[in-house]
């Protein structure tokens, strides 16, 4: 029987500003590093106020990382250096690597009633790939595939595999997957992850018990903090879990369904070198990096 992973942490996601003045909520980034290696950073987009998003992220380089775009409601326009132009739908998803560099600009532009919602994640890649050829992949909603589980639980395969469902996003380094899973109520998912592998979920809606203890806080002391064990104490919406290591993981829905993001990768395990939208291994590294951005020699492909 596989081992279930057990809750490392969990915290609520932060009001925060990107962008030209993006109104949005950090699951986390720069201060987890390296918690959640090989992942760095995942915002949560949601309003139906447009001022708070209209803004948009103009156009703006990336380095050493890849870029997953993923939007439940609304829309994006977004373009870059390597000639892509277009729209993200309601349930699309950009997965962009930009590898050696690449400059882009995503702006929301919500629904018809002004409600935006989405989601970005940051996953790094190695020094091995830090300067591969930048790709771009825009998947539309009818391409990610559904696997339709025991208890009537659905799961939107963005990349990896479930039940034999696999996602259109391959061949990444870090061998992620990513996962958006709905659990009806009173009903249990489990899935498995490799062991060593990093893990978490992002509770969209509803709440749940993301492991079987059924506890919501840290076992023990991860970095300075210290946050009680407190048991049967559910998982509820903006609330970001990471998982110990194990080979599955187990959410049950409550008395209502529960629908979360589900990542998993190989860690990196090497130095990480941040600064703004470019992550290196080195200081030297990304002073080289912004130094071509000044010099108009960033981009080498496109």
């Amino acid at each position: 029987m596989n081992s279930i992973r057990k809750i490392a942490k969990v915290w609520k996601s932060k009001p925060t500003i990107e962008g030209a003045g993006v109104h949005l909520k950090r699951g986390f980034g720069y201060y987890q590093v390296p918690l959640f290696d090989p992942f760095l950073l995942l915002d949560d987009f949601h309003s139906d106020y447009p001022p708070d998003y209209l803004k948009g992220f103009p156009w703006h380089p990336h380095r050493g990382i890849e870029t997953i775009t993923y939007v439940l409601h609304g829309r994006v326009e977004h373009g870059d250096s390597m000639g892509n132009r277009g729209v993200i739908e309601s349930g699309d998803v950009q997965w962009m690597t930009a590898g050696s560099g690449i400059i882009h600009q995503e702006m929301p532009k919500g629904r018809d009633d002004g409600l935006m919602w989405g989601f970005q994640l940051w996953a790094n890649l190695p020094a091995s790939h830090k300067m591969m050829d930048p790709r771009y992949r825009g998947l539309t909603a009818n391409e990610i595939p559904e696997a339709n589980l025991a208890g009537g639980v659905r799961v939107r395969v963005i990349c990896g595999t479930v039940d034999g469902v696999r996602g259109p996003v391959r061949d990444v380094v870090v061998d992620p997957e990513y996962l958006d899973v709905t659990v009806p109520a009173e009903t249990t998912f489990t899935h498995p992850i490799r062991r060593g592998y990093t893990a978490f979920a992002y509770v969209v809606e509803g709440e749940g018990y993301f492991d079987p203890e059924r506890n919501a806080f840290a076992h023990e002391v991860v970095g300075e903090n210290y946050f009680d064990m407190k048991r049967d104490c559910a998982c509820s919406a903006e609330n970001l879990v990471l998982y110990g290591d194990g080979e599955a993981v187990a959410v049950t829905a409550q008395a209502s369904p529960v629908r979360f993001l589900l990542a998993s990768g190989r860690p990196i395990g090497e130095p990480v070198a941040w600064y703004g939208p470019i992550v290196m291994n080195t200081q030297e590294e990304l002073r080289v990096a912004f130094e071509e951005y000044e010099k108009g020699t960033f981009i080498r492909h496109g």
